[in-house]
């Protein structure tokens, strides 16, 4: 059964059975509008689109992986700024062909995914395209506190990071060579970063906890690569970021046996660019409210539970500048919409 044989009535009998409902709702979708309680009288906003053939390929995500994708990446936007996601709405452009078993599929995801936080699905809307579209806006609860800006870097404060690097970029490289998760080839860990490119896990609870105990200055989701996201803190806070690679090692390790499986020459130059520049991991790039001590040792700072230290903001630079080990960075990377 494909979606050119139901109703939109139909296609919303299929879909709204899996989803659940923001805590305390008062007008559920159904109606003209969702009525949703603010309990903190403001709220944090963001949406995000996947556009088939741009963001995600059917042949390699199942519709369970992109509702979960599509979620994830709004919770994401709204734990970097502090908030509580409680609700998203969904619109989607659907094809005629598209199979209804797919539809019902993304609906399972979104919905697995916003049980991660308690997170309603509360509207939306449904109608024809060429290209299967998909757009989510997540409404998240500040709780009282401040948001957490990227401009809210200070110098001497140091950068931490909360999340995987460069696990997304990994596993895209192994589904554009032919691997799969069900292929069987893959050891366990390669097959998960596959997992991890398709299904992003970011680690919603512990930015969180953060930013509850009051420790976080800036933060931001990564999902662009480690460079290009750290560079717009830098210029959003006017400052001088610089990440040591010495402390991305535990991250570069895990890849380098992709690396190798791609037959590439210089595994951990490949690993350590990936970890650098690699998107869609979906974690949180940060500064620690407190000043950071002179030492450059990662275990001399008291770190929010699932933290690690990457980096220190150095000074004040007009425009912001990046460096690794202090040196320019030649290389943007990252994920750009318009530029691939």
């Amino acid at each position: 059964m494909y979606v050119r044989d139901l109703t939109e009535d139909d296609l919303l009998s299929v879909i709204t059975p899996h989803l659940p409902h923001a805590e305390g709702v008062i007008v559920p979708s159904g109606d003209d509008c969702a009525v949703i309680p603010a309990p903190d009288g403001r709220y944090a906003v963001s949406t995000d689109m996947l556009v088939e053939g741009h963001h995600f390929r059917r042949d390699w995500s199942s519709g369970t992986d992109v509702g979960w994708r599509a979620a994830m990446q709004n919770l994401a936007d709204a734990a970097a700024m502090g908030a509580m996601p409680r609700t998203v709405v969904v619109s989607m452009g659907l094809p005629g062909n598209l199979p209804v078993s797919w539809l019902e599929g993304f609906a399972r995801g979104l919905a697995e995914a916003c049980a991660s936080t308690g997170c309603g699905v509360d509207g939306g809307d449904l109608v024809a395209s060429e290209t299967l579209t998909v757009s989510v806006t997540v409404m998240g609860d500040l709780e009282r506190r401040e948001p957490r800006l990227r401009s809210a870097a200070r110098p001497g404060q140091a950068l931490i990071h909360c999340g995987v690097l460069g696990r997304g970029c990994a596993g895209l490289k192994l589904l554009e060579r032919g691997y799969t998760r069900e292929t069987g080839v893959l050891p366990p860990t390669q097959t998960g970063l596959i997992d991890d490119f398709l299904r992003p896990k970011p680690p919603l609870a512990q930015a969180l906890d953060a930013c509850r105990e009051n420790r976080i200055g800036a933060m931001m989701d990564v999902s662009d690569g480690l460079i290009r996201d750290a560079r717009r803190m830098a210029k959003a806070s006017n400052v001088w970021i610089d990440i040591r690679s010495s402390y991305l090692e535990q991250h570069v390790e895990v890849l380098i046996p992709v690396a190798r499986r791609l037959g590439l020459s210089d595994p951990w130059e490949w690993a350590m660019k990936a970890v650098l520049t690699g998107g869609e991991d979906h974690g949180f790039l940060a500064t620690l409210e407190r000043p950071a001590e002179r030492a450059w040792g990662p275990h001399t700072l008291a770190l929010p539970e699932g933290f690690s230290r990457i980096g220190e903001v150095r000074e004040a630079h007009a425009g912001g500048f990046i460096t690794v080990d202090g040196r320019t960075v030649e290389y943007g990377g990252g994920w750009d919409h318009f530029q691939g």
